[in-house]
């Protein structure tokens, strides 16, 4: 495949063959393509703009107008016609807020959109099954990228979007902003440097969908490219409550189907297991040694996610991790105490600790003071990000590993050196990926 093309003509033809990767030079002059961006700028495309990515593309928009980034939208694309031109509109008229005159161009196929080698960096927020197919694909059209989390469907997917970030010399940040707030950062620091004492336990807390889908067929909208929406999985006939809703930016449907997304568990959970890995110190090379969960799947009609779950997990040096559901959060028990923390809200046994400075000699933690600024400065220096491709990876498979759990129903045990469940666990282990629809394979 050559690496500034991943046209539409090529892209079946070049799907299984193996990319040659090239070394990426960051520079405030150069985009990633060695060609001059006007002013030195980083230029940059949004893949998705629904519900999700219409809200990354105005944090890049506004970030990108920091003097350390000097990054600008200048291309938007959404397999919904609609949502692009709203995208177009609305960034436009942000940039016309600032003073700044703006030529955005809009696209309904991604791979129209990373066949430019003016772009040098990507966000993409599609629905969850598309993670891989998109990043890998941005991967090896040389662009870095600001992913929405969970990081991929499968645990396998990741595997190999870890390998093309890796091999093509890409920055990938993962949306996990929980990593640039303070208390969570604080948090995980305390955790790390034993001010707790011995951890015990952590628990983790998540909310519960709720509500029904109506599974009845009803023509696709034209301006909709269903085929390509659906990507990877198995075609099914459209309804709205699949997808997403033709007006406005509702809580899409394809949140609460298996096919596209495995509910709460990576929704949620991807941000909260993601801070307990983090506070471990498992994030980006380890994870839990077994996991045992139990779940409700009632009849809703479209939507077949989970509903309620429980679940254990236990890792190598003791700990054990509880989960279930409420209002989301964390909870580190240790030897001398417990701290507590969510969004905006921290608390502790002894609220003391929480006014603990850190010795000199502790572990301090990747201080980020915002997530999409983090990244876009990260594309110039060359350097990780808060939240790279590997905890992403690593946090998603504990997610991914307590649903198998739910759906195998008995306890299972899983080597975090070499991804997969040991002992006698064939089936377990044939849910690590999925077979995917062709020219869609990763």
């Amino acid at each position: 495949m050559n690496n500034k093309s991943i046209s539409r003509r090529t892209f079946v033809k070049s799907a299984a063959a193996t990319t040659a990767s090239f070394m990426v030079i960051p520079s405030n002059v150069l985009g990633i393509n060695g060609k001059a961006s006007p002013n030195g700028r980083l230029q940059l495309g949004c893949i998705g703009t629904g519900r999700m990515g219409h809200g990354d593309m105005r944090e890049a928009l506004y970030r990108g107008l920091d003097d350390s980034a000097n990054a600008r939208i200048i291309a938007v694309c959404d397999v919904n016609l609609n949502r692009a031109k709203h995208a177009k509109r609305d960034a436009e008229q942000r940039y016309a807020e600032q003073d700044i005159k703006s030529e955005i161009d809009t696209y309904q196929d991604f791979r129209e959109l990373l066949d430019r080698d003016d772009i040098d960096a990507v966000t993409i927020s599609t629905p969850d099954h598309q993670h891989a197919l998109c990043a890998i694909a941005a991967c090896d059209a040389g662009k870095h990228i600001y992913l929405q989390k969970p990081l991929t469907y499968s645990v396998v997917e990741g595997q190999k979007l870890v390998k093309a970030v890796r091999g093509n010399k890409i920055i990938l940040q993962t949306g996990s902003q929980q990593r640039s707030d303070l208390r969570f950062r604080k948090v995980c620091e305390l955790v790390r440097n034993g001010y707790l004492g011995k951890l015990q336990t952590i628990e983790v807390v998540v909310p519960t969908d709720q509500g029904t889908g109506d599974p009845t067929p009803m023509p696709i909208p034209e301006n909709l490219d269903y085929d390509m929406w659906m990507g990877p999985t198995s075609a099914e006939p459209y309804t709205e409550d699949r997808v997403h809703p033709q007006e406005g930016y509702g809580r899409p449907g394809w949140l609460q189907i298996e096919k596209y997304c495995r509910g709460m568990i990576t929704g949620w959970g991807a941000h909260m297991y993601d801070t307990a890995q983090w506070a471990l110190g498992t994030d980006t090379d380890s994870g839990p040694i077994s996991v045992k969960a139990s779940a409700e799947f009632p009849d809703r009609g479209l939507f077949d996610v989970h509903v309620g779950y429980e679940a254990e997990a236990m890792y190598a040096n003791g700990v054990k991790m509880i989960s279930h559901n409420g209002s989301p959060g964390v909870k580190f028990i240790g030897e001398r105490g417990w701290i507590w923390v969510e969004r905006g809200k921290w608390e502790a046994g002894d609220e003391e600790i929480l006014r603990t400075e850190l010795a000199e000699d502790d572990t301090r933690l990747y201080e980020s003071k915002n997530h999409m600024l983090n990244f876009l400065n990260c594309c110039r220096s060359g350097k990780d990000p808060i939240a790279p491709v590997e905890a992403g990876h690593r946090s998603n498979s504990v997610c991914v590993i307590h649903h198998i759990a739910m759906k195998i129903g008995r306890k299972l045990q899983w080597n975090p050196e070499t991804e997969k469940f040991k002992g006698d666990a064939t089936e377990a282990n044939n849910m690590l990926d999925y077979k995917h629809r062709a020219p869609w394979i990763i």
